[in-house]
C-alpha cells in the first residue's frame, strides 16, 4: 500500500508539472510578438552586436599586460617575460580586432553606412589600440605612484595594484578612453560601465583626465563625458563632477557640448562634494571641503568649506 501511494504521489506531482508548463508555449508566443511592436527593444536578426562578455576578458587581459606578474598564477621573470608579454599582446591583437570590427559593423547597418572595409579597420583600430600600450602603462604607473603619496594607508605599490578600485576604476577609464579617441563605438561604454558595477565609481571614458589621478575609497564617484581634470587631482568617496538637470527639450541642443566642470592641476575635493556645470572651473591648487555643493568657479589657491552644523547633545533616556 505504501509503494503505490508513493507512485500515486509522484504521478500527481508530474501532472502538475506538465499542466503548469502547458502554459508557457502561450506566454512564448505573446513574447514573441512584442519583438514586433515598434517600442520594445530587441537585437533579433543577422545583424552583428558586440560581446560584452569577450570584451571583459579584453580588460582582464589588459590588465595582465599593463601590469606583468600581478594577475597571474605562473612565475614570470626576465627569462620569460618577452615571451609572456608577446603572446599576450598577440591573443590581444586577435580579440581586439574581432571585437572593433563587431563594433564598426554595428553601426554601418544600424545607421545605413557606406562600407568601411570593417575587417580591414577592425586589425587597424586594433594595432593602433597597441601601440599606445606602453604610453598608458607608464600613465598609469604615475596614478599608482599618486595613490600611494596620497594615502598613508597605503603599505606598498602592490597593495594599491592588487586592491584599491580606485585604480582598477582609473585604469579601466584610461583603455575606454584610448579606445574613445579611435572612434571606436559601444565598447568604450561597455567596459565602463562593466567597472562601474563593480567599483561604484563611475567614469565617463569621454572625459579627459590628467596624470597622476587618485581617487580614495571611491564608491559613488562621478565624473561625466565632458569634465576637465588636471594633473594630480585627488577626489575622495562620493563626489559628483556633474551637470545641471536639464529640461527635457534642452538635451538635443546641448548634447555633445560641455556640460561638466573643469578641475585644474593640484586640486583635492573631499568626499561628498559635487560641483556642476561646464562652465565651473576649479582653480589649481584649491581644496574643495566635504560635502560642498558648487555651480560656479573657484579661483586658484582657494579653500571651500561648509560651516560646521551645530551639535545638539540632549541628556536623558536612550529613547528620548
Amino acid at each position: 500500500m505504501e509503494n503505490k501511494a508513493e507512485k500515486d504521489r509522484c504521478e500527481s506531482e508530474i501532472q502538475e508539472l506538465k499542466n503548469f508548463r502547458e502554459d508557457i508555449p502561450a506566454a512564448v508566443e505573446k513574447l514573441v510578438a512584442t519583438c514586433n511592436q515598434p517600442d520594445s527593444f530587441d537585437h533579433v536578426d543577422s545583424q552583428p552586436i558586440p560581446s560584452r562578455d569577450a570584451m571583459v576578458g579584453i580588460i582582464h587581459r589588459l590588465r595582465r599586460i599593463i601590469f606583468p606578474g600581478y594577475f597571474i598564477s605562473e612565475q614570470l621573470d626576465k627569462v620569460n617575460l618577452k615571451y609572456y608579454l608577446g603572446q599576450e599582446t598577440t591573443s590581444l591583437f586577435e580579440e581586439l580586432s574581432v571585437q572593433i570590427t563587431l563594433c564598426i559593423k554595428h553601426d554601418c547597418i544600424r545607421q545605413d553606412r557606406p562600407c568601411t572595409h570593417c575587417e580591414e579597420q577592425g586589425r587597424e583600430e586594433a594595432v593602433k589600440f597597441i601601440r599606445e600600450l606602453p604610453r598608458l602603462r607608464m600613465l598609469l604607473a604615475k596614478d599608482v605612484r599618486a595613490a600611494f603619496e596620497g594615502d598613508p594607508a597605503a603599505g606598498s605599490y602592490d597593495e594599491i595594484i592588487l586592491c584599491y578600485p580606485g585604480l582598477l576604476a582609473v585604469t579601466v577609464y584610461r583603455i575606454a578612453h584610448q579606445l574613445h579617441l579611435q572612434n571606436i563605438s559601444l565598447m568604450p561604454r561597455i567596459i565602463s560601465e562593466y567597472v562601474h558595477g563593480l567599483t561604484g565609481i563611475d567614469i565617463h571614458p569621454a572625459a579627459n583626465i590628467g596624470e597622476s589621478f587618485f581617487i580614495d575609497h571611491g564608491v559613488g564617484v562621478v565624473i561625466g563625458q565632458t569634465a576637465d581634470i588636471g594633473n594630480n587631482v585627488r577626489i575622495y568617496q562620493g563626489v559628483t563632477l556633474g551637470a545641471i538637470s536639464l529640461a527635457k527639450e534642452e538635451v538635443e541642443r546641448l548634447r555633445g557640448k560641455k556640460r561638466h566642470p573643469t578641475i585644474e592641476d593640484d586640486v583635492i575635493i573631499y568626499s561628498g562634494s559635487t560641483i556642476l556645470g561646464g562652465e565651473t572651473v576649479i582653480g589649481a591648487r584649491s581644496v574643495i571641503g566635504g560635502n560642498v555643493w558648487l555651480t560656479e568657479s573657484v579661483p586658484p589657491e582657494t579653500r571651500i568649506f561648509i560651516k560646521k552644523p551645530e551639535l545638539i547633545l540632549k541628556e536623558g533616556p536612550k529613547n528620548l
